[in-house]
């Protein structure tokens, strides 16, 4: 383990690519040695299920890593659950990340899962000694009235069985800052880890921020007004602003780091050369 933690999240590859390329992913990031990589999950298919459960297992197997797999709850009932728990059963998986899941246009939700609190619940209830993450959201949830309210949900998620949360992404420290000042308040005292999204594209920083409805600050807005046009420097800029952000995090006595690598290992590496001397081993 490493103090603070350290985490990775990848994606199984999508289904017009070839399998192997998560290999080449994690071939990629060997030797990174993080303390989990968690694995998404997609809507409740039964392509998702095995996606999800074939990359946790081939990670837990073949490279020795723990994972987290990801389970959703809007479009899932109790057979769909049961069904992901089991597959993640025989892959190995001792933890789940149980989250909400977005909503897709002309879908409409099971309704048996409505919040992640209540998929918490059931997974609780099926699994006693199953490990629970749960995300949460430094801005607050895009479709919360308000901060102090998406911290109430917070900590109904926390009492119906989650002990591990996961930063959505942000991009300016303060904004964590207050979070969790203001999660701390509340009682929650789970560990709770900083997601890091490594800058790649001006288009999809800006796609991300207005998704999640997240600010995008000054200075990376100088950023990608600056390099939006040069590939490259936008790249080493974005290595370089996620690695500050690491900086300050770390200086300043946060549970962990979550690197959403989006299956891009040569960025991961980079930010990892740039801030392992920061992470103990213990």
């Amino acid at each position: 383990m490493h103090k603070p933690i350290f985490s990775l999240e990848v994606f199984p590859p999508k289904r017009n690519a070839p399998v192997g390329t998560i290999y080449d992913t994690l071939d990629g990031l060997e030797g990174l040695d993080p303390d989990f990589i968690s694995v998404t999950y997609g809507h409740g298919t039964q392509s998702d299920r095995t996606a999800t459960a074939r990359i946790a297992h081939t990670i837990r197997s073949e490279y020795g890593i723990p994972t987290v797999a990801h389970l959703t709850a809007l479009y899932s009932d109790h057979e769909v659950v049961d069904r992901a728990l089991d597959m993640f059963d025989e892959a190995g998986v001792t933890a789940v990340l149980a989250l909400r899941g977005d909503e897709l246009p002309d879908h409409e939700s099971v309704g048996v899962f409505p919040h992640a609190s209540d998929l918490v619940a059931y997974i609780r209830e099926r699994r006693p000694s199953l490990k629970i993450f749960g995300a949460c959201y430094p801005e607050g949830h895009y479709q919360a009235e308000s901060l102090d309210k998406d911290i109430e949900n917070l900590k109904i998620k926390v009492d119906a069985g989650a002990t591990h949360l996961i930063s959505q992404l942000f991009y300016d420290n303060e904004d964590f800052y207050r979070f969790l000042d203001k999660a701390r308040a509340a009682g929650i005292d789970v560990p709770i880890e900083a997601g890091i999204m490594p800058v790649r594209g001006a288009k999809s920083v800006r796609r991300m921020a207005e998704r999640n409805a997240s600010r995008i600050p000054k200075p990376l807005e100088a950023i990608l007004d600056r390099w939006e046009g040069n590939r490259d420097a936008l790249h080493a800029a974005g290595i370089a602003y996620a690695s500050q952000q690491i900086n300050d995090l770390v200086a300043n006595g946060v549970d962990g780091i979550h690197l959403y690598s989006m299956n891009h290992p040569g960025t991961t590496r980079r930010i990892w050369n740039n801030v392992k001397p920061l992470f103990q081993k213990i």
